[in-house]
């Protein structure tokens, strides 16, 4: 989804939750509560808004246990340190309905009473592509060995009329949810930092994706089971993003029966894969200016500390960003054992998913992240979740649907599956 400007203004409105002092403030295990005041600081084309209904999400990093709280009831925490996510639904003064959102990692929560400060920021629904799922886990062979080039996304028409996939770019992240930098200068409430764009060509009408149709982008658009039988065939693939490598041993292959994305820009002098442990975050967008202006006016410098066991060196890096208001949908990916950040504004992804749940698990193979599907509608067509969520949107460590619909293997043993879901959850009759 994208979002509304985010040129906020000087006006804060703050939603306090206060309370009286209390002696019985004990948890289950006899540890004393904090109190937690929560503030939050209004867009500015919410700050009139009314709050319709919002929670407060409190997730312990050392337990991974969530506590949430809603509408104004007190907020009671054990000491330690946080993930928070601020979710409301809100009535603008125009009538229309939207969605608020904040979040926060690793906030400290302090003995006897605290206050948190966050910024939040307001969604804006929109007519376009989203994405179904992503598969970046891989397959391996028998021999145990990983292969790659099977990895895909997949993107959904979740509307009731045609959307043209013409322009729409994919990306990926520059930083990873496992290693949080203090970095200068933050842009995350404008911009995405990117090390990775390819866009799909065409005049604007080539595309068409009707409701209810997949897209599907792949990294090699062959017959993978050629090369290793435990995997599947993407020789039907939409696109494919391909790389003309200037490394001789590392050179990617161009599939004759399946089309190749527009590269923009990419990091590697080899060749694009995604991330197989899951430690980005994954998006598309809609970039109105072409190819040769992003690539001049879009570069992005920063500067951030880098602390090792060796000692603490001043490091600088170079990205591209991506604003805000370009990005049509996000998905984070990351794993429960390294987590460390989200990669972008709240207002684009809150949450976050995953293929396994800790680093190198190898139970991620063979498995992808797939959208829930909320029910069918009257054309027979899956509706999918979409909150700018990717913990509550997505479903985690599912078999990739390209497994599923071709029936090939499950595990390096070359099982085979024999179930299909609409989403990795939900069985097809």
């Amino acid at each position: 989804m994208k979002i509304s400007n985010l040129i906020f203004t000087l006006l804060t409105i703050c939603f306090s939750i206060t309370f009286s002092g209390c002696d019985d403030r004990l948890s289950d295990n006899g540890v004393t509560q904090s109190e937690v005041t929560v503030l939050i600081s209004r867009p500015a084309e919410a700050a009139d808004a009314n709050v319709l209904d919002e929670t407060y999400s409190f997730r312990n990093v050392s337990s991974s246990r969530v506590s949430e709280f809603h509408n104004g009831e007190p907020i009671t925490l054990i000491p330690g340190l946080y993930d928070v996510t601020y979710t409301a639904e809100i009535e603008l003064p125009n009538g229309a309905h939207s969605t608020m959102r904040a979040a926060q990692t690793s906030v400290t929560v302090t003995q006897g009473s605290c206050t948190l400060s966050l910024q939040a920021y307001n969604n804006i629904e929109t007519d376009d592509l989203i994405i179904a799922e992503i598969f970046f886990s891989g397959t391996i062979q028998s021999s145990g060995n990983q292969y790659y080039g099977d990895d895909y996304i997949k993107l959904y028409n979740n509307t009731d009329h045609v959307i043209y996939a013409d322009g729409i770019t994919i990306f990926e992240s520059k930083f990873t949810t496992v290693d949080k930098y203090e970095h200068t200068p933050d842009i995350m409430d404008q911009a995405m930092n990117v090390q990775a764009l390819y866009t799909v060509p065409g005049n604007g009408t080539e595309h068409p994706v009707q409701p209810g149709e997949y897209f599907l982008i792949a990294d090699t658009g062959i017959d993978h089971r050629v090369a290793n039988p435990n995997s599947f065939d993407l020789s039907h693939a939409d696109f494919e993003w391909y790389d003309v490598s200037t490394k001789p041993d590392n050179m990617d292959i161009d599939s004759p029966l399946v089309p190749n994305m527009d590269k923009w820009y990419c990091y590697t002098l080899s060749f694009f894969v995604l991330h197989n442990r899951g430690f980005k975050a994954y998006g598309i967008a809609r970039i109105p200016v072409d190819r040769d202006t992003y690539l001049t006016d879009y570069k992005y410098h920063y500067d951030y500390t880098l602390v090792t066991v060796a000692g603490t060196f001043p490091m600088s890096a170079d990205a591209y960003r991506l604003p805000n208001e370009w990005i049509v949908d996000v998905v984070t990916c990351s794993v429960e054992a390294k987590y460390a950040w989200n990669l972008c504004a709240p207002a684009l992804d809150c949450g976050w998913t995953h293929c396994g749940t800790i680093d190198k698990d190898k139970t991620r193979y063979f498995h992808s992240v797939r959208r829930k599907m909320l029910y069918l509608n009257d054309s027979g067509n899956p509706v999918l979740k979409d909150t700018n969520n990717s913990t509550e949107d997505f479903n985690a460590d599912c078999i990739a649907s390209e497994i599923e619909l071709q029936g090939t293997a499950i595990n390096a043993s070359g099982d085979l599956c024999t179930i299909k879901t609409y989403d990795g959850v939900t069985p097809m009759p």
